[in-house]
């Protein structure tokens, strides 16, 4: 079955950087896309990464310049780079396989910014 387990994230002062990762198991990894999602408190689901199989890239407005998605086909993992943290960053970020029966998320890691 699938499985995504995200890993990296924690508390960052703001200005700081952290690399989130997910290891997925259970489908072919490298002929999928994959994405970043966050959920601050209140608020909905958003998307902040996506990389396609063949490795282009797309990204929420907000996060632009700051964070760099990647993917390591070989050790079906995928990175999410952040860096220049800001408070607003603050949420749990979900690692999201979009399977083509149905979408499958990570169990989440939290982010948390401080000023």
């Amino acid at each position: 079955q699938v499985q995504l387990v995200e890993s990296g994230g924690g508390l960052v002062q703001a200005g700081g950087s952290l690399r989130l990762s997910c290891a997925a198991s259970g489908y072919i990894f490298r002929i999928y896309a994959m994405g970043w999602y966050r959920q601050a408190p209140g608020k909905q689901r958003e998307a902040v990464a996506t990389i396609t199989s063949g490795g282009s890239t797309n990204y929420e407005d907000s996060v632009k310049g700051r964070f760099t998605i990647s993917r390591a086909n070989g050790k079906n993992t995928v990175y999410l780079q952040m860096n220049s943290l800001k408070p607003e960053d603050t949420a749990v970020y979900y690692c999201n396989f979009p399977g083509r029966l149905s979408d499958y998320w990570g169990q989440g890691t939290q982010v948390t910014v401080s000023s």
